[in-house]
């Protein structure tokens, strides 16, 4: 700008003075100039016309935007539901505009570059969206300790708190995986004005745990059946790594399980009954896609020290196989790797949803589950084999002790494992009926209205108020 209208800096003068003692001025150039000065005054004009905020008459109070706040650039559960949200809004009409930005779980790079071109194109469009705090309905979409004021280090949600620029409407999206929420994050729900909440199983804990009861709100996870569809998707070869237990190759059936290593997740439940219901003569393979949760990542050899210390003796014919997939499989491959399998198993004792059961379900997968927690909301007789819960017991470590979780019957798991590998008619029947449950229910489609609905609704109240 500042080289076009500075007309004297691109003056290019004859040698010589003209007649009348001034510079010699090329009055074609000249003229070519001052077009492109006006042009860029015009088009600076419209440029700052088009980026000004939008202005909101004095006396109303109807939201402009949703601020949606959640561990995006994390890779964890909270982050791929946020993405399930955002990906199911862009697809409907909703009139609000929705900006996103990062906040509780901490950035890892990794899962950020394993995204798709189009969701990191999307990130960074979501992100740019002018959305004044107080203008907006926020959502905070994360365990309730990074709530506003955070117990550790994060972006608080809602950004200014409570005070002079506190949001229109604050919503908190959260979810737990045992029996009750403790005294501080009751606190925190009911400092919010509504707390949405994946599941009936969380309505009921919530409540009994002092949440106000006007406060809690279901509203169920979206999974992504275009993306997780068995039909556009070869299987991965799941190979690499010689097996931490068992010969090496092909297999007749192949059990998938994907899950943090961490006691609730129930990898012990899992390799116990596994071991002892299966030997090499079976020609099984059981594979676990793990990660480390607060702990080292030295998985095989916890493996190999956990069957020592079980007592767990090997078969006459060896080893039913156990790889490990301890790398990190970017969200782009997820679909190829449940491809790859015939059922996918995760014996937890206690799911705040289960995106990794949802997944598998949406690509056709009989899956074997424990019946509790999360997963009731969607497990059926008629889509899955339900796991018994044998008894609840007390959490020993971590956040939550002295909470409750279930403990899968470990002798129920072993028969719904030999009945998946030997009823393949049976397991392909149920994995068909899951993949229509995720669809008819559960569909970027189905949820997106759901949460459109809702947000109308709590932008009615506001203006109403």
């Amino acid at each position: 700008m500042k080289a076009c209208c500075n007309v004297r800096s691109i003056w290019r003068p004859k040698s010589g003075m003209n007649p009348q003692g001034q510079p010699e001025v090329n009055e074609r150039k000249m003229n070519n100039v001052l077009m492109i000065c006006v042009s860029a005054i015009v088009a600076l004009l419209l440029a700052l016309y088009l980026t000004k905020p939008e202005r909101t008459p004095p006396n109303s109070s109807r939201p402009q935007c949703v601020r949606w706040m959640a561990p995006f650039l994390s890779g964890g559960g909270y982050s791929s539901e946020a993405w399930s949200f955002v990906n199911a809004l862009q697809n409907t009409s909703m009139n609000l505009k929705l900006k996103i930005d990062h906040h509780g779980d901490l950035q890892n790079p990794q899962f950020w570059h394993g995204l798709s071109q189009h969701s990191q194109s999307l990130a960074f469009k979501l992100h740019a969206t002018p959305c004044a705090t107080s203008r907006a309905i926020v959502v905070c979409h994360s365990e309730p300790g990074a709530w506003y004021p955070p117990l550790f280090e994060t972006f608080p949600c809602p950004p200014a708190g409570y005070g002079k620029d506190k949001p229109l409407f604050v919503i908190g999206r959260t979810m737990f995986e045992t029996d009750r929420l403790n005294a501080e994050h009751v606190k925190r729900c009911n400092r919010m004005d509504e707390v949405w909440v994946p599941t009936e199983f969380h309505v009921s804990t919530f409540i009994r745990s002092g949440v106000e009861p006007s406060k809690v709100v279901k509203m169920v996870q979206p999974v992504d059946v275009h993306f997780f569809d068995p039909s556009k998707h070869e299987a991965l070869l799941l190979t690499g790594k010689a097996p931490v237990l068992g010969a090496s190759g092909e297999k007749k059936f192949k059990f998938l399980s994907v899950f943090k290593w961490e006691k609730r997740k129930g990898w012990d439940v899992l390799l116990g009954a596994y071991l002892r219901e299966f030997s090499g003569a079976d020609e099984v393979a059981l594979y676990l896609l793990v990660n480390a949760y607060h702990s080292d990542d030295g998985f095989r050899t916890k493996i190999v020290d956990f069957v020592e210390e079980c007592g767990i003796e090997e078969p006459e014919s060896g080893w039913a196989a156990v790889f490990v997939i301890d790398v990190h499989v970017p969200e782009i491959h997820m679909p190829r790797v449940y491809k790859a399998a015939d059922a996918f198993v995760l014996p937890s004792r206690g799911e705040g949803w289960g995106r990794p059961v949802v997944e598998a379900m949406a690509m056709g997968l009989p899956v074997i589950v424990t019946n509790w927690s999360g997963p009731t909301e969607y497990l059926t007789e008629e889509n899955g084999y339900l796991v018994a819960v044998e008894r609840m017991s007390e959490v020993e470590e971590g956040a939550f002790v002295g909470h409750r979780w279930a403990e899968p019957a470990r002798d129920g798991l072993r028969v719904l494992m030999r009945r998946v590998v030997e009823n393949g008619e049976e397991a392909r029947r149920k994995g068909r009926r899951a993949r229509e449950d995720m669809v008819q229910r559960f569909s970027p489609e189905v949820v997106a209205k759901l949460v459109v609905r809702r947000m109308e609704e709590i932008a009615e109240m506001i203006v109403s108020v």
